[in-house]
């Protein structure tokens, strides 16, 4: 007999949330949101000045943010500018505070 195909019964809130947390997590991703977050707006070449890392790879992290809808970019050729995405931004610190704010049952664990 065929195994039966899992149905997903993931809410949008917890879909979201993972695509956020997947984002998130890598160090490169972090150390460039914080660069993001101290400034208004970065090229991509003085992150590769900034951060200690070759272009390559931080064009890989920057896919991975913009694809979670954390950072947009902006293409002034020859170059792009990238900046955080307020909106999601808000969307994502509410999720994450909601997620972590909840009450934890606490349990003996053996």
């Amino acid at each position: 007999m065929p195994a039966k195909k899992k149905l997903n019964n993931y809410t949008s809130e917890q879909e979201q949330l993972a695509l956020f947390a997947k984002a998130l997590s890598h160090p490169v991703r972090i150390a460039i949101l914080q660069l993001l977050n101290s400034q208004n707006c970065c090229y991509h070449g003085d992150m590769a000045a900034e951060l200690p890392i070759a272009k390559s790879t931080i064009s890989q992290h920057l896919n991975a943010l913009k694809a979670a809808g954390l950072i947009k970019g902006t293409t002034t050729p020859p170059s792009v500018q990238y900046c955080i995405c307020e909106e999601n931004w808000k969307i994502a610190k509410q999720l994450f505070q909601h997620f972590l704010g909840q009450k934890i049952i606490k349990q003996h664990c053996k």
